[in-house]
């Protein structure tokens, strides 16, 4: 029998198994959940599985090689409804309790999302993108020969252009169709589109009484200049719609209280631009009179946890209590996430709290209990059932037979004071194999955003590289969040400022603090926003040996163009747009500051990559080749600004192992 365990390999991501979007059955006594892996043929699949919670074991629900989610029950709890791709497009699927195979319920031609049922459990609501001259009743989803037909004949025309917001990196170059709201009764099969602009609406919830559903859009003739996102109500048998909101904010998850009464709804009115808090407000449903509850707090609201194996969506509130009188979400800490609770008149207290990631919940009225999803930096997920009197109870195992194998590093917290009077928190992991007295070479890990945060969740690049003999230093500069909104707006229109001398502050401190670092073999990396700091940073100092800058932004005049954000993002952060101040983005572009470069520098870069384009990437490689630095250009092909996330698996292998590649050879 082996003493001690291995070092975490590349190929080891495709043994995770990673758990989201916990549900209790109605009757309180189990739960469902999604489990994402990938296959043999190094595809994701995802697949349900039901646990009793009294028991230790999941069984799955679902067994064809394809990606199945968004389990719901029926409110009486015999039959429930999911999304599955197993068709070939992502439709909707019925399933009952007391056995039998799936019935396949819509056969839309570009598919059908998101089912929700309604509280008699005759009907569903779902989402599918139309065009407006779309026909529901003659939805017909096209074989895979159709498909590739389809496909290729799109490839020959020419595409006409005329919004602003005609590409997204999620979905790519944009269609003429918009995501509208389809109710279908269930047993009968019939359909009625409940949504028609030419717009895209976002369903939300139903009301206690089946009659009004909530949903959010921007409904104005200005939709390509704002960015706001109302919260309309619309009455199902008059059709007659209820605008809640004032058109200066913009919301999402909204609910409706169990009696009806109160709506809650995350969101926020721009006052710091994409810096702003995420607050919480309840409107009254028939004044519309909204109360924003979360007026005196300081935090955000939601999930703002980074990490790279997070795959499927879950719960962050807001999610009303049996009786409605409080709300329960998920709040962003301090390099944590937390489970809290708030009544209606504001007073707020924390019901689990443990310096870890809870990345999604689930709440039984009839036992006052939770599922809580749980990663920690040495496990990818388990839930846990969390009693009414605070007992936390493990009912999962996952990848155990792989955390059984692998050694993984548990991070050492610190705080660096700056000369401004900041606060900084980070975090060190020491390499595999760890020996006192010994110096290491040390990456420095910089996260995008910026307003995002590292902390206590599992990573698989920041283990990989300290599997292959590296310190991992981690941190949130300011610009992050988890540290209240002045420190989440403070690198606003100073890129490049106090984020760059937090992160060198936060290096300085490190190598004083941990003997073991060796503070001539330091290398950078960063992805997004911490790809144009890494830009940065190798442009103002050379005390780093080697980098390699991730899907980066290397020239803000260009970004303006280019991004599927660029055109509002470059005001949001920086005050100016490309025509008011361009000497001022030019200031803050690395690209001005490629001949100081000394540092070897691997750019990474997808193809499809509409967030932060290619050519961010390709202007910096062609800049410093031509001035004969030493520079190095991958392109992933069709790879998205996901690609560390929830790229093709093989794809982020080989990124993963170019990244460990570059290093080893310079430090």
């Amino acid at each position: 029998m082996r003493s001690f365990k291995r070092a975490l390999t590349t190929t080891d991501i495709t043994r995770l198994e990673v758990f989201s979007d916990p549900q209790f059955t109605p009757d309180g006594t189990a739960f469902t959940f999604t489990s994402t892996t990938i296959n043999e043929e190094k595809e994701y699949e995802s697949h349900l599985f039901f646990q009793k919670l009294n028991e230790k074991e999941a069984n799955p629900w679902t067994f064809h090689a394809s990606k199945n989610s968004q389990l719901r029950f029926s409110p009486d709890g015999k039959r429930a409804v999911f999304q599955s791709t197993r068709s070939g497009l992502s439709q909707i699927w019925l399933i009952h309790m007391d056995g039998g195979e799936p019935k396949q319920l819509t056969t839309f031609h570009r598919g059908a999302t998101n089912p929700v049922w309604s509280p008699n459990g005759k009907h569903i609501f779902f989402s599918a993108y139309l065009t407006h001259d779309d026909d529901i009743q003659q939805q017909k989803e096209p074989t895979k020969e159709e498909k590739k037909e389809e496909q290729a004949a799109e490839q020959q025309k020419p595409m006409i252009v005329n919004r602003l917001d005609y590409k997204s990196d999620a979905r790519g170059l944009h269609d003429h169709t918009r995501k509208q709201i389809i109710m279908m009764n269930v047993d009968e099969g019939t359909l009625k589109q409940l949504t028609n602009n030419d717009k895209d609406h976002e369903f939300q919830d139903i009301s206690p009484d089946g009659n009004a559903i909530l949903f959010t859009a921007n409904l104005n003739d200005d939709t390509d200049y704002e960015l706001t996102n109302d919260l309309y109500c619309l009455h199902i048998r008059t059709e007659q719609k209820k605008k809640l909101t004032n058109g200066e904010g913009t919301y999402y998850k909204a609910s409706f209280s169990p009696d009806g009464t109160k709506i809650a709804s995350f969101g926020h009115e721009f006052a710091y631009k994409g810096a702003s808090l995420t607050e919480l407000y309840v409107f009254d449903y028939e004044t519309a009179k909204r109360n924003r509850l979360s007026k005196d707090w300081d935090i955000e609201l939601g999930d703002s946890m980074i990490g790279d194996t997070r795959l499927g969506e879950s719960e962050s509130g807001p999610v009303w209590n049996e009786d409605s009188t409080c709300i329960f979400f998920i709040a962003t800490s301090e390099g944590a996430t937390e489970l809290h609770q708030v009544s209606l008149e504001g007073e707020r207290q924390v019901l689990y709290k443990n310096d870890n990631h809870v990345f999604g919940f689930a709440y039984d009225g009839s036992t006052k209990s939770f599922i809580l999803g749980i990663s920690t930096p040495t496990a990818p997920c388990d839930f846990y059932l969390l009693k009414e009197d605070g007992t936390l109870i493990l009912l999962t195992n996952s990848n155990k037979a792989l955390l059984d194998e692998v050694a993984l590093q548990e991070p050492e917290v610190f705080n660096v004071n700056t000369e401004d009077d900041w606060t900084v928190q980070g975090w060190v992991l020491r390499p595999y194999g760890f020996t006192e007295g010994k110096k290491y070479p040390t990456i420095l890990e910089i996260h995008g955003g910026p307003h995002a945060m590292y902390g206590q969740t599992f990573f698989f690049e920041m283990q990989l590289l300290a599997a292959k003999g590296f310190v991992v230093l981690y941190t949130n500069p300011r610009g992050s969040h988890g540290y209240g909104q002045k420190f989440v707006n403070a690198c606003r229109e100073d890129y490049g400022g106090g984020d760059y001398r937090d992160l060198m502050a936060t290096v300085d401190y490190a190598i004083k603090k941990y003997s073991f670092i060796d503070d001539q073999r330091l290398g950078v990396t960063g992805g997004s926003y911490g790809g144009f700091m890494t830009n940065w940073i190798i442009g103002h100092t050379n005390r780093f040996k080697a980098a390699v800058t991730q899907r980066s932004i290397s020239n803000w005049l260009s970004f303006y163009g280019v991004s599927d954000i660029g055109y509002f993002f470059t005001e949001w952060e920086h005050g100016v747009n490309l025509l008011d101040d361009p000497a001022k983005l030019w200031e803050f572009s690395p690209l001005k500051y490629a001949e100081k470069v000394e540092t070897p520098l691997l750019i990474l870069h997808g193809e499809l990559d509409y967030r932060c384009p290619i050519e961010q990437g390709e202007q910096l490689f062609v800049t410093l080749k031509h001035l004969k630095k030493e520079v190095e250009f991958i392109r992933f092909p069709k790879a998205n600004h996901e690609l560390s996330r929830s790229g093709k698996p093989d794809i982020r292998m080989e990124r993963l192992n170019h990244i460990c590649r570059w290093f080893e050879k310079h430090l």
